[in-house]
């Protein structure tokens, strides 16, 4: 399988992925019905993002600026002092 090149797809592809995130909050939403929940729901996806935004920029361009990962699983190891294979 070769990489994704073309930008219209790879637009189209963001964008479904923002459709469906808003769909399935919808969805959660919907069979909560609780402010609480929602709240907390809220929370735990902004903290998702601002690890993943860390872990993929914030050590790449100020921690380490050699070093670039591949994933959550490279960036683990980098994280644990692991050698990179």
């Amino acid at each position: 399988m070769s990489d994704l090149s073309n930008p219209r797809v790879i637009w189209m592809k963001g964008g479904l992925f923002v459709v469906l995130g808003l769909l399935s909050a919808c969805l959660l939403m919907a069979r909560m019905q609780s402010l609480t929940s929602a709240l907390l729901l809220l929370i735990c996806i902004w903290s998702f993002c601002r690890a993943y935004y860390f872990a993929f920029y914030v050590i790449e361009h100020y921690v380490d600026p050699d070093y670039h990962f591949a994933g959550l699983i490279d960036f683990a190891r980098y994280a644990c002092g692991l050698p990179r294979k």
